[in-house]
């Protein structure tokens, strides 16, 4: 059991005066402790303006589309990364409407409410966009602070805790504006501002450079099918045979739509073959637990929310207890999981040794039983257009998205050439090695400022230099 003992003058102190026990954990008022006792400035102090979204009512505007002007919401913005792989489009006219949401190159972007509340990020890219009511945006004064000091500040644990105290609701928690400029902000040197966003901006290149190579294997993948100048159009007639239905069980439109049959027909017409994934893989279904099981922490339930192609994040948790008993639904090294509801058509491979934990229902273990394949060639085929188009087809017109198994066992996979699936397992290989990297450069970068913080900045820079020497090249 853990107590604090507050005098009374201690809660005046709270801009909302608090008097919840959450606020006044011991570990928070060490940490505050020690930001009081190394030097520290608000963030107003070094701030021209924190502002977000603007009124509510401005949210019946928004209308997501297919292209246009992007739109970040919270789910984009983790640990000093701007996620752009699942952007949100709205159109220019809205993006017009919402000025008070524009996005500004050097702004620190911190997310206010929901799962991801407290994940802080520079802004600094090529493309113009907005954000949704739930993201601060934090213009700094010129040579006030490093934004990227700032930005790493926040998702270290001195600044975590800090959001963690001003944080209000349950169900939906939630961190207003007011607050924000009050977080107190460790001052630094110039130089050590330099080293951390030094750090910051080398991770993010090999992040970029990570996602080059990616796209290099997905390109790799369609030229070899013929597929690279391929533009789908929803066509709006077209002529099937009663047959095609009685063959399907399908009689709604979409399932028929030619720019499915377009990637079918290019997979089966490959000259080195193709197979269907039930051929390729045994296929274990995993386990829903039920929300009445949720934890703050514990072994982490990884649901389809958590699954992209390039990791795995934690969000909900269950006990010990609960995993000894469905302990037969943990991935092995070597699976891959792969989504079937709600976002269906996601795939992870397992290429290392995977934590304790447990995959919801919507999320199938698919264990490699060919050599026609390998499994980091076909994790990438997965996670391609030619999957997501047969996902669409099959799913097309649900609500809620729900992937039947035996649709995806009849899931159909080319098998390129030995030397070619080598050639795109190579770049995979390389492309997850640079994210590796990024993703532990942004660690270094947050244990660096905490190291500075509770010891001093010259420990802290030799330390980094250390642990990102091979890192730096």
């Amino acid at each position: 059991m853990q107590s604090s003992i507050v005098h009374y003058s201690k809660l005046l102190e709270h801009p909302e005066f608090r008097i919840d026990a959450e606020c006044y954990k011991p570990y928070h008022l060490k940490v505050e402790q020690t930001i009081v006792k190394k030097g520290s400035k608000l963030i107003q102090d070094h701030a021209i303006s924190v502002i977000n979204f603007g009124a509510y009512s401005l949210c019946n505007h928004i209308e997501y589309l297919d292209s246009g002007k992007p739109f970040l919401v919270t789910e984009d913005i983790k640990n000093n990364i701007i996620e752009t792989c699942k952007l949100h489009y709205i159109s220019d006219e809205v993006h017009l409407l919402l000025h008070k949401s524009h996005c500004v190159k050097g702004q620190v972007l911190l997310t206010m409410a929901g799962a991801y509340l407290g994940q802080a990020a520079v802004f600094n890219e090529e493309f113009e966009c907005s954000s949704n009511q739930a993201i601060a945006k934090i213009t700094l004064k010129p040579g006030s602070i490093n934004p990227y000091y700032l930005s790493t500040f926040l998702n270290c644990r001195h600044g975590q805790s800090q959001i963690e105290r001003f944080r209000t609701g349950t169900g939906q928690p939630n961190l207003n504006l007011g607050l924000i400029k009050l977080i107190r902000v460790v001052e630094a040197s110039e130089q050590f501002q330099t080293e951390i966003a030094k750090t910051v901006k080398h991770a993010l290149r090999l992040r970029r450079n990570s996602i080059g190579i990616y796209v290099e294997a997905q390109t790799l993948l369609l030229f070899e099918l013929c597929l690279t100048s391929r533009q789908p159009k929803h066509q709006l007639s077209f002529i099937k045979n009663y047959s095609n239905t009685v063959q399907a069980g399908r009689i709604d439109a979409e399932y028929y739509q030619p720019k499915y049959d377009e990637i079918v027909k290019s997979i089966k017409n490959y000259p080195g073959g193709w197979d269907t994934l039930e051929k390729l893989v045994t296929i274990k279904k995993c386990v829903e637990v039920g929300c009445g099981e949720y934890l703050d922490e514990g072994i982490p339930f990884v649901r389809v929310s958590n699954l992209s192609p390039f990791e795995i994040t934690e969000e909900k948790y269950i006990s010990e207890k609960l995993y000894r008993e469905i302990e037969q639904h943990q991935p092995k090294k070597g699976e891959i999981l792969f989504s079937k509801d709600a976002t269906p058509g996601i795939a992870y491979y397992q290429s290392e040794l995977p934590k304790k934990m447990i995959p919801s229902g919507g999320i199938l273990r698919l264990k490699n039983k060919t050599d026609k394949v390998n499994n980091e060639y076909l994790t990438l085929v997965l996670n391609s257009t030619l999957t997501k188009e047969q996902v669409n087809r099959d799913v097309g017109g649900s609500v809620i998205l729900h992937w039947r198994p035996d649709q995806v066992k009849g899931t159909v996979i080319p098998i390129l050439p030995e030397e070619k699936q080598t050639q795109i397992q190579q770049k995979v290989t390389k492309s997850f090695k640079s994210r590796k990297q990024s993703k532990h450069l942004l660690e270094y970068a947050k244990q660096a400022i905490e190291m500075a913080i509770e010891q001093d900045e010259g420990k802290a820079i030799n330390w980094l230099e250390n642990e990102t020497k091979e890192m730096q090249t």
